[in-house]
Formats: C-alpha cells, structure tokens, sequence
C-alpha cells in the first residue's frame, strides 16, 4: 500500500464531496448562484468549506506525490497522513458547528495542523532538493 498515494486519492475525494456538497445545497436552496455572507447559512457555510479545501489540497497533494519519488523519512510520511486528517477535521470544523462565527476546535486544529504539516512537507522537499 502507498500511503502517499491514499492520502492523495483521500484529499481528492474529501474536494469532491465538497464540491457535490455544493451542488446539493445549492439545490435544496434554490440557489443558482452566489450565496449569503450569514455565518449560520449552511449553504455559505459548505461553499467556505469548499473553497478552503481547495486552497491547500492541490500543494498538498503535489508535495505529497514528488516525495513519495523518493525514499523518505518515517516523520515525512506521517506529516502526509496528518496533513490528509487535518484537512478531513477543518471542513468538519466548517461544516458542523451551528455557525462559523465562533472558533471551533475542529476548525482550529484543522488549520494550525495543516500549516505545521504543510511547513512540514516543504521542508522535506527542500532537504531531497539540496541533496540532489
């Protein structure tokens, strides 16, 4: 099993399902277009999820695919594995609380989790580029 791999196909999926999260909300509410700014509308709500996701699912995917080039460290490969969590809890943190106006420890360990594995992952890249 490649866990670079899984974390990549597990990234994609959890954008997806945002995405199709999206769509469907936007059904219920009849929604075309746009959406309202009110931190308790679920479909404003889903639509920040989503786009938050998207903003750091590509670089961590492709950070994740030109290490696993390479023979890495255990610390690299757990920093993709909790990169991949952190990102599942911040949309969780999104999603589920009654409003996004108040912090939330979802969200917030989310966020802070996927910029220290994130930084993590850069570092790591930036030692196997030096090497080479």
């Amino acid at each position: 099993m490649s866990i670079p791999l899984l974390c990549i196909a597990l990234l994609a999926l959890l954008g997806l399902v945002l995405g199709l999260l999206v769509s469907l909300t936007r059904a219920k509410s009849e929604t075309v277009i746009g959406n309202s700014v009110s931190a308790e509308d679920p479909l404003h709500k889903v639509v920040r999820a989503h786009g938050n996701a998207m903003e750091y699912i590509p670089i961590l995917a492709l950070l994740m695919f030109i290490l696993a080039q390479f023979s890495v460290s255990q610390w690299v490969v757990w920093c993709m594995i909790l990169a991949t969590v952190f990102r599942y809890l911040h949309a969780a943190g999104m999603i589920i609380p009654a409003t996004m106006a108040k912090p939330n420890i979802l969200r917030f360990i989310g966020a802070l989790g996927t910029y220290i594995t994130g930084f993590g992952l850069c570092v790591a890249l930036l030692f196997i580029a030096i090497a080479q």
